[in-house]
């Protein structure tokens, strides 16, 4: 194949967008294609704008380049959102309409991840935005409890010729938990392939309609879910919970670690210092460091990622949560000063992307 432009397209008709899966060149995602001896430049858009969609892209792009003028080439891949699609968003398989999807993530349970999950994803709610909250805790699922939908269960709608799961709304968010589809006392007990399947469920039959966040609330730890999380949802980044104690920080940093890896390369917006001291309600001005003193704050500083927030213990979060009431709706309160800091330093992050 003789290396020119037009021997570039050809190369790059191999090259299939992952979720469309039509090649890149008759969809018209390749302009300003140029060469200049062994050097190769062209502009690639791309659907889906998270970071590890565009180096899938861009690797898949060089893949084809290399197998068909050598490894001596040099390329300058230009890559730009989707202008014929400016939200980025409605081509998508998975998750069409949803802007931002941002994973709510911990190294260990017991930390507050889900308490951040409802508590963002309803702050969020509360400023006018559009909102769903997907409980993929498949195996302690805790949304339905604590946006107040313990007994409910999703009705099916038909959207077209097609019918899909309706998410629950509370709060002013769309909420969808594996818990909905068990009895409350119920244990679920699957095995990694089965939990995963119910997960990608909950992306492809839910009818999620059209969303500025998207916040999905992980199961503690890394594993099969996470995997299936980040191969499936066109992630926009993640959020990591822990606590300041030395044995939170350290699963943590696994976490963190998780996403950073080459292979899945989510951005990470910030990690959330939960229980960062406990206030008793008669002292109101009071701290006391019942599990240490800034070491989130330290962790964020040494592995150069945003501090969201060090949200303090406080007995009224965690009465806020066990009534169904997320702790971010009570005005006037120390919490929800913290949590609406919180929310504000995620919008930043999001902006940043």
């Amino acid at each position: 194949m003789e290396l020119d432009a037009a021997g570039v397209l050809k190369a790059l008709q191999n090259v299939l967008e992952p979720e469309i899966k039509k090649d890149i060149v008759n969809l018209g995602l390749i302009s300003n294609t140029e060469v200049n001896g062994t050097k190769i430049s062209f502009t690639l858009y791309v659907n889906n704008p998270a970071l590890h969609n565009k180096n899938r892209m861009r690797d898949a792009c060089l893949f084809a380049l290399e197998r068909n003028f050598g490894k001596d080439i040099e390329t300058d891949i230009n890559i730009l959102p989707n202008p014929k699609n400016p939200d980025n968003i409605d081509s998508r398989k998975i998750l069409p309409g949803v802007k931002h999807v941002i994973a709510i993530a911990s190294g260990k349970g017991g930390v507050g991840k889900s308490t951040v999950s409802v508590n963002i994803a309803t702050g969020l709610a509360q400023r006018g935005y559009k909102v769903g909250l997907l409980d993929a805790d498949i195996y302690g699922p805790s949304a339905p409890l604590m946006m107040d939908l313990l007994h409910d269960k999703p009705q099916p709608i038909v959207v077209g010729d097609k019918q899909f799961i309706e998410p629950i709304t509370s709060h002013g968010v769309k909420v969808l938990s594996i818990g909905f589809f068990a009895e409350v006392n119920q244990a679920i007990v699957w095995r990694g392939p089965m939990a995963s399947k119910a997960l990608n469920q909950m992306f492809t039959d839910a009818y999620w309609g059209e969303l500025d966040y998207m916040i999905i609330d992980l199961p503690p730890g890394t594993g099969d879910i996470h995997l299936s999380l980040v191969q499936a949802a066109p992630l926009s980044g993640a959020v990591v919970v822990t606590t300041p104690q030395d044995v939170s920080l350290a699963d943590a940093r696994k976490g963190i670690n998780m996403f950073q890896i080459e292979s899945i390369n989510v951005p990470i917006l910030g990690l959330v210092e939960n229980m960062s001291w406990f206030t008793p309600a008669e002292l109101p001005e009071n701290k006391y460091f019942i599990f240490g003193k800034d070491g989130g704050k330290q962790l964020a500083q040494e592995l150069d990622i945003p501090l969201l927030a060090q949200l303090p213990l406080i007995q009224s979060i965690r009465e806020s949560g066990d009534a169904g009431r997320p702790a971010i709706l009570q005005e006037d309160s120390i919490s929800k000063k913290a949590l609406d800091k919180m929310i504000d330093n995620l919008e930043l992050a999001v902006n940043k992307l």
